[in-house]
């Protein structure tokens, strides 16, 4: 096998072997700090008036600046791969609609991480791999719990006797409230649920507030802004 290599192989393979090391040095230094300033870009301190930033927006502004010092480091001085990637980049028309926005800054990580294995940079690909995914636990970790988002309505004889109750019952299953009308005979809540509840089991115990069947409870899923 080794004797139909060609006769410079073994002279090739030290060179082929520090230029990985270098790349690879070169992205210890690169990735960090791109995360570092992407952050700091990202965790910015609000003005008045500003909206409030959204968790989603904030991690994909971080990653956005891993995986463009990513490209830049397979690109390095070379027009043609500059011209490679503008062209993989094109030809990606996802047209489904993607509801966090780090989804598509993944794909166009996978997509880098592809055009590094390539060009045959496999000390990047690999550890800018584990980089990526690094970051992405770890912004993922901060992330708030997702919700579903409920209007909740209690027909009950006297809602107001049980209002009290009611809300405790809310609180115990971690669900945010917002009363948002309050009748003779109902109560309206705006609830935010963890995708861990179920809303039967939170109908339950609201009923056992009033036993004799007079209590009635409708849950309505809304759509979140």
């Amino acid at each position: 096998m080794f004797d139909q290599l060609p006769p410079d192989f073994t002279a090739y393979v030290p060179d082929i072997l520090e230029e990985h090391a270098q790349m690879i040095v070169r992205s210890v230094i690169a990735l960090p700090l791109a995360a570092a300033l992407g952050a700091a870009l990202a965790f910015r301190p609000r003005r008045k008036g500003t909206p409030p930033r959204s968790a989603s927006v904030i991690q994909t502004q971080i990653i956005l600046a891993v995986v463009g010092a990513v490209v830049m480091l397979i690109v390095g001085a070379s027009l043609a791969r500059a011209f490679g990637i503008v062209g993989a980049a094109n030809l990606i028309r996802y047209r489904a609609k993607i509801d966090d926005p780090k989804d598509a800054v993944v794909m166009l990580a996978t997509l880098t991480l592809g055009l590094a294995c390539g060009v045959e940079v496999y000390g990047l690909a690999v550890f800018a791999a584990l980089f990526i995914l690094g970051v992405l636990w770890a912004v993922e970790s901060f992330e708030p719990e997702s919700r579903k988002l409920f209007e909740l309505k209690v027909i009950a004889a006297e809602p107001g006797a049980i209002r009290g109750e009611i809300e405790a019952i809310l609180r115990r299953h971690d669900i945010k409230y917002e009363l948002r009308s309050a009748g003779a005979k109902e109560l309206v809540y705006e609830a935010q649920l963890p995708l861990k509840v179920r809303t039967d089991r939170v109908a339950n115990a609201i009923l056992q507030l009033q036993p004799g069947g007079e209590t009635e409870i409708a849950w309505d899923e809304k759509k979140k802004k």
